[in-house]
């Protein structure tokens, strides 16, 4: 159960979670929560991305099969990410590798495998892959603000422990919470939060920004920024200069992000126009 105690009743947390992350056991398989927020994640971004499609006059059921290896790419860049960050805990058990549903994806490798993996078909199927793309932004910001509410049961993707009242604790045993009944900093709903503001903006501007890939790029680029401020509040190993792995992979999304903007912007152009503005450049 989720459960709000009231102020007088909790010195701490003003949520407890004490919610099994197995929805259904069944043997050593299982249907989990987070799993079902992946997937209603899924389905969310792709009905969006398809409307999307259809106003810009791109073909709907193109987006199916792009979003089908961008969601591919996605989950396995994703558990690879993951696995190789948390190495130490599969060392053991190397089926674990395979268990979804459990949680313990890492939503930066899912923004990179998706958009590797979707950008290969796209290209390979002759699709104008930066209009694509535009199409895809706000439903993939959005299916990412989803997928990260499937934190909320299983106790994954927290911060500090904290004394602000709408820490959350967990009591579940199965929970993935570094240690059960200590109230944490629930950074993926502030991951969340932002990534539905982002959509806001994207879904509220998409008509304005007409140029292919910059409305892509408008999404990477926050999205990178957004991830890059909130890890500060989590507890994981840093690399160097005091920033964790998920900042390093921001500031590669961001890189990636001026990229796609500056692609937009010599696919706009003319050829004699563009190869005088990268001759300028070097």
């Amino acid at each position: 159960m989720l459960q709000v105690l009231p102020s007088a009743a909790r010195p701490f947390a003003a949520i407890t979670v004490d919610i099994d992350p197995a929805l259904l056991r069944v043997g050593h398989l299982h249907i989990g929560w987070y799993g079902i927020a992946v997937a209603l994640a899924i389905a969310a971004g792709l009905l969006v991305a398809r409307r999307e499609a259809r106003r810009r006059q791109l073909d709907p059921d193109a987006v199916l099969a792009v979003g089908g290896w961008a969601v591919a790419g996605g989950l396995v860049g994703a558990r690879l990410l993951f696995v190789v960050d948390h190495w130490s805990r599969f060392r053991g058990s190397p089926l674990d590798v395979i268990a979804f549903q459990e949680g313990g994806l890492a939503i930066q490798g899912a923004v990179i495998g998706g958009l590797v993996a979707g950008g290969l078909y796209a290209r390979h199927a002759r699709l104008p892959v930066l209009a694509f793309a535009d199409a895809a932004a706000p439903a993939v910001i959005l299916g990412q603000a989803i997928g990260r509410f499937g934190c909320l049961v299983t106790g994954d993707a927290l911060g500090a422990p904290t004394s602000l009242p709408w820490g959350v604790r967990y009591v579940n045993p199965a929970a993935m919470a570094p240690q059960l009944g200590v109230p944490f900093q629930p950074v993926f709903a502030y991951e969340a939060l932002f990534d539905v503001a982002v959509f806001a903006l994207l879904w509220t501007i998409r008509k304005r920004v007409t140029r292919p890939g910059r409305l892509f790029a408008l999404y990477l680029g926050l999205y990178a920024i957004g991830k890059f401020g909130v890890t500060f509040l989590r507890q994981e190993r840093t690399w160097a200069w005091g920033m964790q792995e998920a900042q390093f992979l921001a500031l590669a999304l961001l890189a990636g992000a001026v990229a796609f903007w500056a692609l937009g912007l010599l696919r706009n152009m003319g050829p004699a126009a563009a190869r005088a503005a990268v001759g300028s450049e070097g």
